[in-house]
């Protein structure tokens, strides 16, 4: 057996194994984890582990989040085909194509990272999967990104101290924010739903520990 049906059998266990724990619920959110290959993201080093339900370390202290985490925060984001979405820390890439995949072509995937070498790693891999709809930029996410504003959707991929009000404003009425907020070391997934131009509302889904965010309005 070749190693392409070898990773294409171990993606199909992963999804499986997401499924029957409840963190996948949704055949758009599967098939994205089928189609997006989580072993042309990580290190060569780590290969035997690209499958695995665990975070793996990439390059300048980055990490590729452990899939039960990442297929919890897009099932909590509720991305839906034509969607914008903005993702607060490319690292890999991998959530990127993800995201990318469940959108489709006339969606549009908007992700920033703070760290240029990291940032290179991601385009890279976002290239290789012929992404065409992610636009991925380097900058300090943390603020958010006015110009493509506003958002179906915003995910943060490093735990951030508070979202703040700047970043509803450049959320879409009926948008929800996804995010880690806490301390550097624990937070509390939040997600936040924005029900009109001043209103908003807010619910936790347990105890998480991410990298923390970088940036103006990071840590």
């Amino acid at each position: 057996m070749d190693s392409a049906e070898t990773y294409k059998q171990k993606r199909e266990q992963l999804v499986k194994y997401l499924e029957a724990g409840g963190f996948i619920r949704s055949k758009e959110i599967a098939e994205a984890f089928r189609s997006v290959p989580r072993h042309m993201f990580v290190l060569e080093e780590y290969l035997d582990m690209a499958y695995d339900d665990i975070a793996i370390p990439t390059i300048n202290k980055s990490t590729i989040s452990q899939p039960s985490t990442v297929a919890t925060m897009l099932e909590l984001l509720h991305p839906m085909k034509g969607n914008k979405i903005l993702e607060i820390g490319t690292g890999s890439g991998f959530q990127s194509c993800l995201l990318s995949k469940i959108v489709g072509d006339n969606g549009r995937i908007v992700t920033i990272e703070i760290d240029p070498v990291v940032d290179k790693f991601a385009v890279d891999n976002i290239r290789a999967q012929r992404s065409n709809n992610i636009r991925a930029l380097v900058g300090d996410g943390s603020i958010g990104f006015i110009d493509e504003a506003p958002y179906d959707g915003i995910i943060y991929t490093a735990a951030a101290p508070e979202v703040p009000k700047q970043m509803l404003v450049q959320l879409k009425t009926n948008g929800r924010i996804v995010a880690p907020v806490g301390t550097q070391v624990t937070q509390t997934l939040k997600v936040i739903e924005k029900t009109s131009e001043t209103r908003s509302r807010e619910k936790d889904f347990g105890i998480f520990a991410f990298v923390p965010l970088r940036g103006q309005l990071g840590f």
